[in-house]
């Protein structure tokens, strides 16, 4: 049997911070090697009805930036040796300065982040703030890119580069087949490692994913496996767990 790496993606606050955190545990002792951690947004453009309804039931408890990052460093204290990457969108990022912002999430124990509605060549100075504060901006590839604005994202020099491996919106079932996989080598055409996600749910799909990224991208199945099971948290806890391993060992 083999292990696959997984970054799986949490919402911040959801259900609550504790069960959230509970998830964490789970999907680490599942064999996650990397939590990608969301903070909830209100008008998404990537995030399919999983992730965007448990975003905006955080958002009605009047959640706020400072409480994402505070849930964030909690999960950092407890795993150090886990790298968190912190996906949002371009506004939130913005508003408060973009320094300010990347100064802040760092000090948290970030070190990533994964904006997708903030272009590679128009960030506004996303990636040089990163650097500044010792993280990395994981820029996103779409399927809708042409190949020369493809070609230009994969040799631009970024460490990791985030494949999504469909167009639209996450959550529903991806299929891998030679069109995905034509997508991921041009991804991966520049030396960086890919992290391939959207849509993955299950073994099968890893399995056919592992000789082209580094990582398989797995979140809005988590997030329903949260939704269904929020009211008991040790079962909660159990099946996130067990999807991790099904994903992670093929």
């Amino acid at each position: 049997m083999n292990k696959v790496k997984l970054m799986s993606h949490l919402v911040a606050g959801f259900p609550t911070d504790e069960k959230a955190l509970a998830a964490a545990r789970a999907l680490i002792a599942g064999g996650a090697d990397i939590l990608e951690i969301q903070l909830p947004f209100s008008d998404p453009s990537a995030d399919g009805p999983a992730i965007q309804t448990a975003c905006t039931e955080v958002l009605n408890r009047k959640y706020r930036t400072a409480d994402g990052l505070k849930f964030i460093s909690t999960l950092h204290k407890e795993f150090p040796e886990v790298p968190i990457y912190l996906m949002s969108y371009g506004s939130l990022v913005y508003t408060p300065g973009v320094e300010n912002f990347c100064r802040k999430a760092a000090e948290a124990g970030v070190k990533g982040m994964i904006i997708p509605d903030l272009p590679f060549d128009f960030d506004e100075g996303l990636t040089e703030a990163c650097r500044k504060n010792g993280m990395i901006n994981i820029p996103v590839a779409a399927p809708s890119m042409s190949d020369e604005r493809l070609s230009k994202l994969a040799t631009a020099g970024f460490p990791f580069i985030y494949a999504a491996l469909r167009a639209g919106i996450t959550g529903t079932e991806t299929t891998v087949d030679s069109t995905t996989l034509s997508f991921l080598k041009k991804v991966n055409a520049g030396g960086s490692k890919v992290y391939g996600g959207f849509g993955i749910s299950n073994g099968e799909q890893s399995a056919a994913l592992a000789d082209y990224v580094e990582a398989v991208v797995a979140g809005s199945v988590f997030v329903r496996i949260i939704t269904e099971n929020r009211d008991n948290t040790e079962i909660l806890a159990a099946k996130v767990t067990e999807k991790a391993k099904e994903i992670t060992h093929i």
